[in-house]
């Protein structure tokens, strides 16, 4: 997996995978640690994020994530509802 590119499934380059994030008290894998980050998808300063497993949605010569802008916009409608 290390070294893999990740994309959206909408086809946007999201980063290469440095390494994985482990829950060690769970014992499982908490997400990929993903560096040189498309800075238009993601407005962080870190040299890298790390994509929770739950956004994963296939591996193989690429890794495709859910697109992030829908589970920010999903993130907002939710939180306006709590309000």
């Amino acid at each position: 997996m290390y070294g893999l590119d990740v994309y959206t499934d909408t086809g946007i380059y999201v980063g290469k995978v440095k390494d994985v994030a482990i829950d060690v008290k769970e014992r499982k894998i908490a997400g990929l640690a993903v560096e040189d980050v498309n800075k238009d998808l993601f407005s962080v300063e870190a040299k890298g994020v790390i994509i929770p497993h739950r956004w994963i949605l296939a591996i193989g010569d690429i890794i495709l994530i859910k697109h992030v802008e829908r589970l920010r916009r999903r993130r907002k409608e939710e939180e306006e509802r709590a309000k």
